[in-house]
């Protein structure tokens, strides 16, 4: 017999199996005896009352063995099967590749970027020397942004697809178990790298082909289809369907499509700033306690406020983190957040940012450049505060609002450094003026948070793409190639890893669905 029951327990009891099977016993009024273990469903930090406890959905087995999970999945040989180019190798991407081998087709990711191994050396070259390869960074490259930016893999997204296949894969691929229950499930920069090679190697295993350091640069295309793309070494590559998976930074991709014709549109986005405490400040708000148990994780938050009818909100929280340069072109800056695994560093940052809608943005209403060009600029803008090499725009918090120029920064997590100025010379006004009032109010949320010893670094503006592009609802295809399947968070339809990789899936279903 199975009974499935809500339960709580204190945060030492959380992962005691034992415990856990006492409270289970006590809350069915059943002998411990007769149970033989609780699987926990779904795991929460409830911080809300002056003890933290954790709330639990659980099975609880009663007179019989579970059945152990099996997450491998059995992935048919492809080799011969009707190719689908895949542009990107991204969350979306691979997810797309996944699920082509699943129908039976056989998934050629082309991606401009290298392996996870070899990008490090790019990434260290970024932090230790401010230089910047355009073909790999933080943002291109395998796994695309996702994998050396975190790895969170909370989403709302729930209605798009399956968010528990897609954790289902991850864990099939060596992620931890805990991402399937936990309310916040995290993987860390750490272990995503050795998982996404895992990725790669089911997929190269089943007869499908990943293709580094290839670089698109043309679609072919005959009487409105879709019949392979060009390459920047020459070489034509045919197939009857096309996944652009490319990411919100491939900013010559657009180029490349508005010079061939094809439609693309300016879309809104999020402009900000990462905001960093030492990770103290942020337990102690939340947990209420002096110095966190060893029992509980580094706290997260999630602050918003309406400003002048404006949202101004915290997102990708980064407990445990660092703040990383994620620039992919010479001369400007980009910032954003990841964390380990073990979310043991000392501070913790968030982007919060501003929506930039269209009407906000001067120019011809038809340009579908208008937003990135915006974009764009605000970097090149904050590149150039920084004096250079990456070196980061930045100011203590309530210096910021209160419109004085730091005397000096604290200590901090971004590696190539940070230089003070007045972020008002950077961020426009629609921006640091909701800001200043934002951050105030956010204080008055949560004790603590309004403190100068928090730093703001600019800029947080990727946090969406500036360009969308189109696709039917239902086949999912551009309005005007069949074949061509816009597809993740460059097109403009995902917002993170999971919603990018449930996308990824929904394309390769419907490029199956006109093979």
């Amino acid at each position: 017999m199975i009974k499935e029951i809500e339960i709580t327990c204190l945060p030492q009891e959380h992962e005691n199996t034992d415990a856990l099977i006492k409270i289970a016993s006590a809350a069915l009024n059943i002998p411990v005896k007769r149970i033989s273990t609780v699987k926990i469903i779904k795991r929460s930090i409830d911080a809300r009352g002056r003890k933290v406890i954790y709330r639990m959905q659980v099975k609880v087995f009663i007179d019989e063995q579970p059945v152990p999970d099996v997450f491998i999945g059995d992935y048919q040989n492809v080799a011969t099967a009707k190719p689908v180019i895949i542009i990107g190798a991204g969350p979306a991407g691979m997810f797309a590749a996944l699920q082509c081998i699943e129908l039976g087709l056989k998934p050629v990711i082309l991606e401009r970027g290298k392996d996870v191994k070899q990008r490090r050396r790019d990434l260290a070259a970024i932090n230790k020397e401010g230089i910047i390869n355009p073909e790999s960074n933080y943002c291109f490259g395998e796994g695309g942004a996702g994998t050396y930016s975190d790895g969170k893999l909370y989403t709302r997204s729930t209605k798009r697809g399956d968010v528990n296949q897609v954790l289902k894969i991850f864990v099939a691929h060596g992620a931890d178990t805990d991402i399937l229950v936990d309310a916040r499930p995290h993987i860390g920069t750490n272990k995503l790298p050795q998982i996404i090679a895992e990725i790669r190697q089911t997929i190269l295993n089943a007869g499908g082909e990943i293709h580094f350091d290839t670089k698109v640069t043309g679609l072919n295309i005959s009487f409105g289809k879709i019949k392979g793309v060009k390459t920047a070494s020459g070489n034509d590559i045919n197939a009857d369907a096309v996944i652009l998976a490319t990411g919100h930074s491939a900013r010559d991709v657009f180029e490349m499509l508005h010079n061939q014709g094809i439609l693309i549109e300016p879309k809104a986005f999020a402009l900000g700033v990462r905001i960093e405490h030492p990770q103290q400040i942020i337990d102690q708000a939340q947990y209420h306690c002096e110095t966190r148990g060893e029992f509980l994780p580094p706290s997260y938050y999630n602050l918003v406020e309406q400003v002048d009818d404006r949202g101004v909100f915290s997102f990708c929280m980064c407990p445990g983190g660092i703040i990383a340069p994620c620039a992919t072109d010479y001369n400007e800056i980009v910032v954003n957040g990841w964390s380990p695994s073990k979310r043991n560093n000392p501070f913790a940052n968030s982007g919060t940012v501003v929506q930039i809608n269209l009407e906000d943005v001067p120019g011809k209403p038809d340009d579908p450049f208008r937003m990135l060009n915006f974009q764009h600029d605000i970097e090149k803008a904050a590149y150039a505060l920084g004096g250079g090499n990456l070196v980061a725009p930045a100011q203590r918090m309530v210096d910021f609002c209160e419109g004085r120029t730091s005397v000096n920064l604290p200590l901090n997590s971004y590696l190539p450094g940070t230089k003070s100025v007045s972020l008002t010379d950077v961020l426009p006004q629609r921006v640091h003026h909701r800001l200043k009032k934002a951050l105030p109010a956010f204080g008055r949320k949560m004790k603590g948070y309004y403190t100068n010893e928090a730093i703001l670094v600019g800029v947080e503006s990727r946090t969406s793409s500036p360009v969308k592009v189109p696709r039917d609802k239902e086949t999912l295809q551009h309005p005007q190639i069949s074949g061509l399947f816009p597809c993740g968070e460059g097109a403009g339809y995902a917002g993170g890893i999971i919603s990018a990789a449930i996308d990824g899936i929904n394309c390769a279903s419907a490029a199956f669905k006109i093979l």
